[in-house]
C-alpha cells in the first residue's frame, strides 16, 4: 500500500523539485547527455554492448560512491573472472569519472528515476543478476522490483549520517518495509549494526565489513602528478611547500586564500592549490581570489605554462584529485568550515599527507572522531585555529610525519573491507 501511495505522489514530487533540478542542470551542464537513460530509454548501442548473460548492477550517486563501486567491482572480478557489470550514477561528475576509469567489462549509464514504469523498463534492459547499492541509495521501486523478480539486492559500505538516521526513525513506518527487503547490508562500523536493525533490517542480514572507502591503498607519493611537469614541483623537497584545499565549498576558498597570505609571510615559498568540490565554480573562485591580489591559474593553463609560478592553482578537472594530493605539504578538507558534512579525508592520508578539517565532519563522523582521538588529524573550529594548525605543520616535518603515521594506523582497521564485502556478495548469489 505504501508503495502505491509513493508512486501516486511521485509525479507531484517531481513537479515540486523540477525547478531546482532544471537550475542544477543548467548550472552544471552535461545533464542533456544521455538524458533518456534517466527515463529508462536506452539507445541501440547500449543495448548491443550489454552482454547476453545477466549483469551485476552497481548504483552509485557521485564521485565518491563511484570510486567505491569501481574498487568493489575489481574485487568481484577477481573472484568471478567472467563478471560483467552495469554501473549507474546520478551526477554528471560521477558519470564522467566512471566513464574515464571503468574497464571494458563495465557499462556506465545514468541511473533511472525511481518511478515504477521507468524502473521496469530499466530492469528489462539491464537484466541484473544482483544489485549492489553503494552507501545510501535505497530507492523503494528499485528495491521492490528486485525483490519481485527474486534478484538479490545488497547495500554495501552502508552509510547512515545522524541526519539521515533521524529522518529514517521519524518515518520508520514508511522506510522499514523497503529496508526489510534488503538481502545484505554491509556496514562500516560495528556500532552501525544495531542502528540498521532498529530501522527494520533483519539482524542476520547485517555484516560489519569495515569501509571500502577507507580500505588502505598503495601510496602514490605524487609520482603521477610530477610526471605532468606542472611547475616541476617535487613533493620530497621540503623547501617547496604547498597548502592544499581538497573538495572545497563556497566560502572556504577565500578563507584558505587569506590564511595563505598570512602564512606566506613566514614561508615565502608556499603555494596554494585548491580543488573545489564542484568544478563549475572555478571561474567564480578565480575572480574571488584575484580580488585578493593573488595570481591564479587553472591547472589546465599551468600545463601549457610550466615556467609560470602563480600564487594559486585551481584544479579545473574532475576525478584527478587523488593524483594531485602527492604534491601537498598540508591538506585542508573542504565542506567542514562553511558547510556541514565534510569531505573524505582518506585520499590525502593514503597519499601520506597530514590532514586538517573543520568542525563539520558529519558524513565521516566516526572516522573523524577516531582520527582526532588517535592524533591522526587536526580538527579546527575557526579560521584562526586553521592558520595556527597549518603553521605548525608547515614548520615541522616530524610533526607531519607522526600525524600521518597515526592516521595510517587508524585506516588499517579497515584493511580487507573490499575483499570481505566481495566474498559476502558472491556467497549471497
Amino acid at each position: 500500500m505504501i508503495r502505491v501511495i509513493y508512486n501516486l505522489l511521485w509525479p507531484l514530487g517531481l513537479l515540486f523539485f523540477l525547478p531546482g533540478y532544471l537550475m542544477k542542470m543548467f548550472r552544471r551542464g552535461g545533464y542533456r547527455e544521455k538524458f533518456g537513460q534517466r527515463l529508462g530509454i536506452y539507445g541501440i548501442d547500449v543495448r548491443a554492448r550489454l552482454p547476453r548473460q545477466r549483469s551485476t548492477w552497481l548504483h552509485a550517486v557521485s564521485v565518491g560512491e563511484v570510486a567505491v563501486a569501481l574498487k568493489l567491482a575489481s574485487a568481484l572480478r577477481a573472484l568471478e573472472p567472467d563478471l560483467h557489470c552495469v554501473l549507474t550514477t546520478t551526477t554528471t561528475t560521477g558519470f564522467a569519472l566512471a566513464n574515464r576509469n571503468a574497464p571494458f567489462w563495465i557499462e556506465v549509464m545514468y541511473a533511472p528515476l525511481d518511478f515504477w514504469p521507468i524502473m521496469r523498463r530499466a530492469f528489462a534492459v539491464i537484466r541484473p543478476a544482483r544489485i549492489l547499492l553503494i552507501e545510501a541509495e535505497i530507492w523503494p521501486n528499485l528495491v521492490a522490483e528486485a525483490h519481485a523478480r527474486r534478484i538479490s539486492i545488497a547495500l554495501v559500505n552502508a552509510r547512515l549520517s545522524p541526519r539521515s538516521e533521524k529522518r529514517f526513525r521519524l518515518f520508520r513506518f514508511l522506510v522499514a518495509p523497503t529496508f526489510r527487503l534488503l538481502d545484505l547490508v554491509c556496514v562500516q562500523e560495528s556500532a552501525d549494526v544495531d542502528r540498521w536493525q532498529q530501522l527494520g533490517v533483519e539482524r542476520t542480514r547485517i555484516r560489519h565489513t569495515g569501509s571500502i572507502k577507507y580500505d588502505p591503498v598503495s601510496r602514490d607519493d605524487g609520482e603521477h602528478t610530477q610526471k605532468t611537469g606542472v611547475f616541476e614541483l617535487n613533493s620530497s623537497n621540503q623547501d617547496q611547500l604547498v597548502l592544499f584545499g581538497g573538495s572545497t565549498h563556497p566560502g572556504e576558498e577565500e578563507i584558505l586564500a587569506k590564511v595563505f597570505l598570512k602564512l606566506r609571510q613566514d614561508f615565502p615559498s608556499l603555494r596554494l592549490f585548491i580543488a573545489p568540490r564542484h568544478v563549475e565554480r572555478v571561474r567564480e573562485i578565480r575572480a574571488q581570489l584575484e580580488a585578493l591580489s593573488l595570481q591564479v591559474r587553472f591547472a589546465g593553463e599551468a600545463r601549457n605554462h610550466r615556467d609560470a609560478k602563480p600564487d594559486c592553482v585551481l584544479l579545473d578537472t574532475t576525478g584527478e584529485l587523488q593524483c594531485w594530493y602527492g604534491i601537498a605539504t598540508v591538506v585542508f578538507m573542504g565542506k567542514s568550515l562553511t558547510a556541514h558534512g565534510g569531505q573524505n579525508p582518506v585520499e590525502p592520508i593514503a597519499a601520506g599527507k597530514p590532514v586538517i578539517f573543520g568542525p563539520h565532519m558529519e558524513n565521516f563522523g566516526a572516522l573523524a572522531q577516531t582520527l582526532v582521538a588517535k592524533n591522526g588529524a587536526i580538527q579546527v573550529l575557526d579560521v584562526e585555529e586553521l592558520e595556527c594548525a597549518a603553521k605548525k605543520l608547515l614548520r615541522d616535518n616530524e610533526v607531519r610525519r607522526l600525524l600521518v603515521q597515526s592516521a595510517e594506523g587508524v585506516l588499517k582497521q579497515h584493511r580487507g573491507a573490499t575483499a570481505h564485502t566481495a566474498q559476502l556478495i558472491v556467497a549471497l548469489s
